[in-house]
């Protein structure tokens, strides 16, 4: 009844205003453990209100190919899209997406100040939060134990890849190191990312001419690559998200810099975390992202998909997944409004909720003299989704031993140039 209780009262407005008359709305989601969660919980939305929910479940990068070809030509495909902060604020000048107007018992301000900057435009919010997240380090604290080695807050990249190195045990089935080498600018792209902007290098300078072939950047992606060749699973050129999230639940993982919302789903009882670390510049070494909802202009159906986002993203819907026979505490949506760090049965359980929060609340996503531009692990201007996906590309390339450092560098500087050239930057 718990369940019922939360989700009457979050859609109380909705019933009121006559939405809950029978439609259909298309969602399309990333394949995450708490978007599928979500299908769960919804089902009583649509016992409530008589909205169907027709999901759309992708891979991050199928995601995002699809869901940006589909709202850039209008095609009507969903009415409900997730989106995060590259697309949010850019999509939403151009108009591809509509702005969101919530009920004052929504209570925006409690949305977490970093994430509601991310999704705005000029003020306005054009995606909701669903979750929020940062990157940090989740080891294994027995495996460090019994290695002697430690991992601190912010520590240095050479002290990492020493304890990955004592932590690797292949015979047994161990590996060191699990990162993301999956191409794509959110894949592969995004760690990478913050590993070169901690050794001081940057997508682009003043002039937002490519900076690829710097110095910087090459001691950055070769420390990667080594770190991955020497301490890494076999095939990391083929692991996102999910992926390594099972072999870290497989108990296969010594350690895992990536999202801090799979903190939620590591079943291992010994991991510990630390904020990420740096190789002498710690701006930019934790990413900052919300996955999010928006609504694609011209929705027939943008008065219902408003409704459901409410929903989906309030805080009643932090207490329907709480209170869920399923789920609980543990499972709950994180890192987007500030009440649910509040909440003791949260705190009962979230060991990870202070790590998360320091790591959102330290990223960095304004621009500095070293990057002139806003974002951490991806460049807020519209021609970054294709420059970044032609480097995801070469850095895998790079990883797999098909082309060296240098030659990746090269190549994907090399299209990054003809890309910013012919948007007419210089």
């Amino acid at each position: 009844m718990k369940l019922k209780s939360a989700l009457r009262a979050a859609t109380a407005l909705t019933v009121l205003a006559g939405a809950a008359q029978a439609q259909e709305l298309t969602i399309a989601i990333v394949n995450n453990g708490h978007m599928i969660n979500m299908q769960t919980v919804a089902e009583a939305y649509t016992e409530e209100t008589g909205v169907a929910l027709n999901w759309v479940s992708l891979e991050e990068g199928v995601l995002r190919e699809q869901v940006t070809s589909d709202t850039a030509t209008g095609g009507g495909q969903y009415d409900i899209i997730n989106i995060g902060m590259q697309e949010a604020p850019i999509w939403g000048q151009a108009g591809w997406i509509e702005p969101l107007n919530f009920s004052d018992d929504y209570d925006v301000e409690d949305i977490l100040p970093a994430m509601r900057a991310g999704l705005s435009y000029e003020g306005t919010l054009y995606a909701a939060p669903f979750y929020g997240e940062s990157s940090m380090v989740m080891y294994r604290g027995d495996l460090a134990d019994a290695a002697g080695v430690t991992i601190a807050d912010n520590d240095s990249w050479e002290n990492v890849k020493a304890a990955a190195a004592a932590m690797h045990d292949p015979d047994n089935g161990v590996y060191g190191a699990c990162l993301r080498g999956k191409p794509g600018w959110g894949d592969n792209g995004a760690f990478i990312t913050t590993v070169a902007n901690s050794f001081g290098a940057a997508w682009f300078d003043a002039d937002m001419r490519p900076q690829l072939d710097s110095e910087e950047w090459n001691n950055a992606v070769s420390f990667y690559v080594d770190l991955l060749q020497s301490y890494g699973p076999p095939g990391s050129e083929g692991n996102s998200f999910n992926e390594i999230l099972a072999l870290y639940n497989e108990d296969k993982c010594g350690l895992w810099i990536d999202a801090t919302i799979a903190a939620s789903f590591l079943e291992n009882e010994n991991v510990r975390y630390a904020q990420s670390p740096n190789a002498g510049n710690p701006v930019g070494a934790n990413w900052l992202w919300a996955w999010a909802f928006a609504i694609p202009a011209g929705s027939p159906n943008a008065e219902a998909a408003q409704d459901f986002i409410e929903w989906a993203t309030s805080k009643d819907y932090v207490q329907a997944v709480g209170n869920h026979p399923e789920f609980g505490w543990g499972s709950v949506p994180t890192g987007q409004r500030a009440s649910t760090y509040e909440i003791p049965e949260f705190q009962a359980v979230a060991g990870f909720a202070e790590a998360e929060l320091a790591a959102i609340d330290s990223a960095a996503p304004e621009a500095t003299e070293l990057k002139p531009y806003v974002g951490v692990q991806f460049v807020a201007i519209p021609e970054f989704p294709e420059i970044g996906s032609a480097f995801g590309q070469e850095m895998a390339a790079a990883l797999s031993g098909a082309k060296t450092v240098e030659e990746a560098l090269a190549d994907a500087q090399a299209a990054a140039d003809a890309i910013m050239q012919e948007a007419g930057y210089y």
